[in-house]
């Protein structure tokens, strides 16, 4: 299933800081050795099999550094593609090509990474009904990144941020009496749109959250036993969402419990980067007019 396609006007603000991050005053290196009129071809080349995110993100930072570079895109976000592949190539000034180079395989690594990592984690579970969630837990400013590249390996999105969604955890929980009163507090002020989930420490207290109208109900740091018991427990009325250091090697464990969500913070708290280089070499040709190789 392909990802909603991203709108990333949104954070074009952080994009544009992140060129000028890296490019401040001017590339000095390349303007000391490349001639201002060349022009380059550019590749961007997997040197790892993965899972493709981030492609329109690049083509907007490549238009920050110079907007009279072409781009396209030589597959779709999503799309698994194997080691040696080209997944985009970028033709223009060699100058604004190599300013460009650094930012933007910064993305695309972190990016096609979170993708690459959640389709590992997808793949674990497959023939159980659990999702495999992500987190809040991401780059402060990039979270609508993250989030997609989530997407784009195949999980789901949890809420975006405060904003959307109630969960009620064991820090709210400390300014209550009960579960049941903090679901009761929450609903008279969200009502009854806003979806209400609440975390849970004890197999015992998924009957006290359903009563007490909950949406969803997270297992927090539960044993795959004690997991068991709360399906027993919730017997299919309410989804289930189990979190807290599931891994690779766990998350099957989990899964074949019945819940209904998996969510993983190091989905995109600790994703490894892929590994992708831009492969340049020099264009000799006239670009006024021409198309893409």
């Amino acid at each position: 299933m392909k990802p909603t396609p991203l709108d990333i006007s949104s954070i074009d603000d952080v994009l544009r800081a992140a060129v000028r991050e890296d490019l401040g005053s001017g590339d000095i290196t390349s303007a000391s050795t490349v001639p201002a009129s060349a022009v380059a071809l550019g590749r961007y080349t997997t040197k790892q099999s993965l899972v493709v995110s981030g492609l329109t993100v690049a083509e907007r930072l490549l238009a920050i550094v110079d907007s009279n570079l072409q781009y396209r895109t030589l597959c779709n976000d999503g799309d698994t593609v194997g080691k040696g592949t080209a997944i985009a190539e970028v033709r223009g000034s060699a100058r604004s090509v190599l300013a460009a180079e650094r930012v933007t395989l910064n993305v695309l690594q972190r990016m096609c990474g979170i993708a690459t990592l959640t389709a590992q984690y997808v793949v674990k579970v497959k023939g159980t009904k659990a999702r495999v969630a992500d987190t809040r837990k991401t780059v402060p400013g990039l979270r609508l990144l993250d989030k997609y590249a989530v997407a784009c390996g195949g999980g789901v999105n949890h809420r975006m941020g405060l904003f959307d969604a109630v969960l009620i955890k064991n820090n709210h929980l400390e300014f209550h009496e009960s579960i049941a009163a903090a679901i009761k507090a929450s609903r008279a002020h969200v009502g009854p749109q806003i979806e209400i989930e609440v975390e849970v420490s004890d197999p015992k207290d998924v009957v006290e959250a359903i009563e007490a109208g909950a949406d969803m109900i997270l297992l927090d740091n539960f044993t795959p036993a004690q997991t068991l018991e709360a399906v027993s427990f919730c017997a299919g009325r309410v989804p289930l969402e189990s979190s807290g250091g599931i891994t690779l090697d766990t998350i099957r464990d989990f899964a074949e419990t019945g819940v209904d969500r998996i969510s993983v913070g190091a989905l995109t708290h600790s994703p490894p980067a892929v590994d992708i280089h831009l492969q340049v070499t020099h264009w000799i040709g006239n670009l006024t007019n021409s198309s893409m190789p």
